[in-house]
């Protein structure tokens, strides 16, 4: 009987990764389960007005619906990161999609906005054990000498999600109610839940140290308070409230920062950050999620309130970006296993620089057909970046702290999302609203070009892709 389980259950060999084609299967439920928890960031932003009418609730009162959900997963990535290489990757990751997939089907049953908002909440906690240590499986299930193919399969998962939530919510809102905006999560829930358990790795390497709890609290209150600050700070909150948060940020974060210097795993992974290359692709992968909320945030006034374009038609303008990220990424994970991180990263981040450049220049007389071929040259120069920078952000990192760089990489991707949120409001608080999206792009294609330059930085170092 043991022997009949051992040859179903997929083990990692010694050979490295899992064998085909329980590989292809594994990869198949992880990019079920990241597609998931990526899309319900952005997919929920088109209908906030319908359930701010729905619900009686102020516009600024409904958006906790989503700032509640990127908030949760902000507080806790780095914790579930840090459970990951403790309890085991495989366990928080089904864990977390099974957890998704219950608060989904609340979410799609809620009839107010407390129960929908506290569903989100822990909709986002969910999402967060899924994103924290999801790239630190792919070391598991990809040989070393493809994983950067297996990053590329990750990176055009993770990229289209995020900005083909407009579009399919535009689908979904076209033939149904929002209640199928969640509801839709729970069949890709299912999928990803069946497969994984069935296929993922079962003989993960654990830490058996314990789980730093004040660190984790800590962690939390310092997240939580810079994301909650910034939102503060770009609708205009009073001043005073501010200063009293900034404040507990310092001295909460001061003491979060010297528990981690102490610690020789920490939960803050400050030790990968001595790697300078790991260093240089957190901070371009930052840079890169500013300039891509910038546009994704920004183009949607244009094309409603300056073109006259619908929610439905602003969705399907959107696709061209998702589909050439969708072409590019693999190519890209092809590439960096023969081309340096550094020159690939800089070159996508270039690209992308000139896609946004060339977006600020549209006008009330831009045709559909200038809008596409100038998302087009964006979903390339961004699908060419981030396969060889997530590569290069997991692979840089020992094995044994796979979970602490997977968090990273998910917290820079939710910090540039969140920088970039903010900046999209200031801007639109202080610019004409007949200039404020062109001047959005040309502040996210000058965070690209920034981008660039700090990709390029890494040409002087070894690159970790064999």
């Amino acid at each position: 009987m043991d022997n009949k389980l051992a040859l179903k259950t997929p083990e990692i060999e010694n050979t490295d990764g899992l064998p085909l084609p329980q590989r292809i299967w594994a990869i198949v439920a992880i990019s079920f389960a990241l597609c998931m928890s990526v899309l319900d960031i952005n997919i929920v932003n088109i209908v906030l007005p319908t359930l701010s009418h729905d619900f009686d609730v102020s516009p600024s009162i409904i958006t906790w619906i989503m700032n509640g959900y990127q908030l949760a997963i902000v507080v806790s990535l780095l914790s579930f990161s840090s459970l990951g290489e403790i309890y085991g990757y495989r366990r928080i990751y089904l864990s977390g999609i099974a957890m998704f997939c219950i608060t989904s089907l609340i979410c799609s049953l809620s009839d107010s906005f407390w129960t929908l908002t506290i569903a989100r909440i822990f909709q986002g906690f969910s999402a967060s054990a899924i994103t924290s240590v999801n790239t630190a499986q792919l070391r598991t299930i990809y040989p070393h000498s493809k994983l950067g193919q297996g990053m590329g399969i990750n990176a055009m998962v993770v990229a289209i999600s995020a900005a083909a939530g407009p579009s399919i919510a535009s689908g979904i809102l076209a033939i149904s109610s929002w209640h199928w905006l969640f509801a839709i999560n729970i069949p890709l829930g299912l999928t990803a839940l069946i497969l994984g358990y069935k296929f993922l790795p079962r003989n993960e390497k654990r830490d058996d140290r314990k789980f730093d709890k004040k660190s984790a609290i800590a962690n939390a209150i310092t997240f939580g308070l810079l994301i909650y600050t910034l939102d503060g700070f770009a609708h205009h909150e009073h001043h005073d409230y501010i200063v009293i948060q900034l404040i507990i940020l310092a001295i909460v974060g001061t003491y979060y920062v010297r528990r981690q210097l102490g610690q020789t795993t920490p939960l803050l992974p400050l030790d990968l950050l001595k790697i300078p290359i790991f260093t240089l692709s957190i901070s371009t992968s930052i840079c890169s999620f500013i300039a891509q909320m910038l546009a994704m945030i920004s183009l949607p006034f244009f094309l409603q309130n300056t073109l006259g374009h619908s929610e439905v038609m602003t969705g399907l303008l959107l696709t061209p970006w998702p589909i050439a990220t969708l072409i590019t990424a693999p190519t890209a994970g092809y590439l960096v296993e023969r081309i340096h991180p550094g020159i690939l990263g800089s070159i996508g981040m270039v690209i992308f620089a000139a896609g946004l450049f060339s977006l600020s220049m549209l006008t009330p007389e831009s045709s559909d057909i200038s809008i596409i071929w100038r998302l087009v040259v964006c979903g390339m120069g961004f699908g060419l970046f981030q396969t060889p920078n997530n590569s290069t952000i997991i692979s840089s990192a020992p094995t044994n702290r796979s979970g602490g760089a997977s968090g990273m990489l998910g917290m820079a991707r939710l910090l540039g999302q969140t920088f970039g949120t903010t900046l999209v409001a200031l801007l639109f608080s202080f610019v004409v609203q007949s200039k404020s999206t062109s001047v959005c792009l040309l502040v996210g294609g000058g965070f690209a070009l920034v981008a660039a330059v700090i990709s390029g930085l890494r040409i002087s170092q070894p690159s970790t892709i064999k």
